[in-house]
């Protein structure tokens, strides 16, 4: 590509820092940068017209752990590691609040609800079980239960009689959270180019030299947040992981609130007006849900949809209006990445599927690595 003097000059000339991926986390990265380094120049590249992982794609929880997730991290991580990691995702979710404010994200504190199918009896009477170790495990950061049982009150078919409830669980509004935030970004003097793929970096004396679409150019930093992508130039232990979604049309007389877990976070749903997001069911095939790809699958939508059918929605008419799909960033520890890979190269990724809570704070993070 060959470009003119102002473009390199405006663009391409003495680049502070570059930060790779215009996500939840990267944003939050630049923010964080602008407000140590004021005069800084900071440039954001992204692949896509708009992010192309899982931050404008994604289902809008305010969550941090089902009790059923919970339960099952503790099998491979420790009680100390589980906690931290709690801890973090609610904290993310409070400076994602204090950044942009509970307007902007439309955030509705309805609270979230996990279900159990009846034939899934076993996970129910475990998560009643440890309920109470549960709670008073994170009693000291919560001064309250977390959980706790309510009767099903949305006629949902074929699940136990309780529920489980945490009313610190909360929606937002994914279109409005990303928009607010990249409203902040530009109002900070931050530059974002769209449509920019890096192909290629090294690491020189005083920089690092990034090569997108064509373009070779010189910047002091450069930072990865690129999520289910990392593993691509960063080579990092991160595994893609596609979460395909649908939405239904509008229903009449509709009356459920909140959102919902279901067969430990594999399933997930919510209102959003007088519709229902549904997305899940990566469980159905963990190998060919490694990937990259937006495409959606027969295999899975169709389970989305007769889950609708036979438990969210048994007795009412629905069309579905929508499908999609997110790339998310997992790895065999839940803890995501934060570090240093040389001199002048850092990245903050592999979110596990829960970048709207700690996305924030990692982005945070990875800049405070400077």
């Amino acid at each position: 590509m060959q470009l003119s003097y102002w473009e390199i000059k405006n663009w391409f000339t003495n680049v502070d820092f570059t930060i790779v991926g215009s996500g939840i986390v990267g944003l939050h990265a630049a923010l964080a940068l602008r407000e140590r380094f004021p005069s800084a120049k900071i440039l954001v590249l992204e692949k896509g017209v708009l992010p192309q992982g899982a931050s404008t794609k994604n289902a809008g929880f305010a969550c941090f752990g089902s009790l059923s997730e919970i339960i099952d991290d503790l099998k491979t991580h420790t009680e100390e590691e589980v906690l931290q990691l709690i801890q973090k995702r609610y904290a993310g979710l409070q400076l994602l609040r204090k950044n942009l404010g509970d307007a902007a994200l439309d955030l509705k504190p309805f609270g979230g609800y996990e279900l159990f199918l009846k034939s899934d009896l076993s996970s129910y009477e475990k998560c009643l079980q440890k309920m109470p170790f549960i709670n008073e495990l994170l009693r000291p950061y919560f001064k309250s239960d977390v959980f706790s049982k309510q009767v099903d009150r949305f006629q949902f078919a074929d699940i136990t009689e309780y529920l489980i409830f945490n009313p610190f669980e909360a929606q937002i509004d994914t279109g409005n959270m990303m928009q607010a935030l990249l409203k902040k970004v530009h109002q900070n003097d931050i530059l974002i180019l769209n449509n920019q793929t890096v192909s290629h970096f090294q690491e020189l004396n005083d920089g690092v030299e990034v090569v997108t679409n064509g373009i070779t150019f010189k910047t002091n930093k450069l930072i990865f947040t690129t999520n289910g992508f990392a593993s691509q130039l960063t080579h990092n232990q991160v595994q893609p992981a596609r979460a395909q979604v649908l939405i239904t049309k509008p229903i009449p007389n509709f009356d459920i609130k909140g959102t919902f877990h279901l067969d430990q976070g594999y399933y997930y749903f919510r209102n959003i007006n007088d519709r229902i997001l549904l997305g899940g069911g990566r469980n159905l095939d963990f190998d060919g849900e490694t990937t990259t790809s937006h495409d959606t699958t027969e295999l899975i939508q169709n389970h989305l949809e007769e889950l609708l059918k036979n438990v969210i929605l048994p007795q009412t008419q629905f069309e579905i209006d929508h499908r999609w799909s997110g790339t998310m960033g997992i790895g065999a520890h839940k803890k995501p990445i934060v570090e240093q890979l040389s001199n002048h190269v850092y990245c903050g990724v592999r979110m596990g599927g829960m970048g709207v809570a700690i996305g924030s704070i990692i982005g945070q993070e990875v800049a405070d690595l400077i």
